[in-house]
């Protein structure tokens, strides 16, 4: 199960960074969106999950093994914020650069001259 889990969040991100290198803009940010996805993939995996575990125990249970590490979850959820904050801002850039310049292939970009 473990093999399976690292061989999809590695297909994802060789997915994310193939699209990333496109010439389009738009498979530049469906690129980003799914490295985003990949990260909390990843992140959600490290964790681990664990079955019917309360996630408080009372004083007099002193053995922690059965629950879940909850810095992969925090750490998943600022992934999730950070995600989406930078998803808008490539989205705004690529907007602004395509209004200012009028074309869409990341080739025609090597120089600022035209801006």
């Amino acid at each position: 199960m473990n093999l399976l889990i690292a061989l999809i969040v590695g297909i994802l991100f060789s997915a994310s960074l193939f699209l990333m290198l496109q010439k389009s803009f738009f498979k530049l940010i469906i690129g980003v969106i799914l490295f985003g996805y990949a990260t909390i993939f990843f992140l959600f995996t490290v964790g681990g999950t664990t079955k019917n575990a309360p996630p408080l125990i009372s004083p007099q249970e002193a053995s922690v093994e059965g629950l879940a590490d909850p810095l992969p979850q925090a750490l998943t959820l600022t992934a999730i914020v950070i995600s989406i904050g930078v998803q808008l801002f490539v989205i705004v850039l690529l907007k602004k650069v395509y209004e200012e310049v009028g074309t869409e292939d990341l080739d025609d970009l090597n120089t600022t001259d035209r801006i």
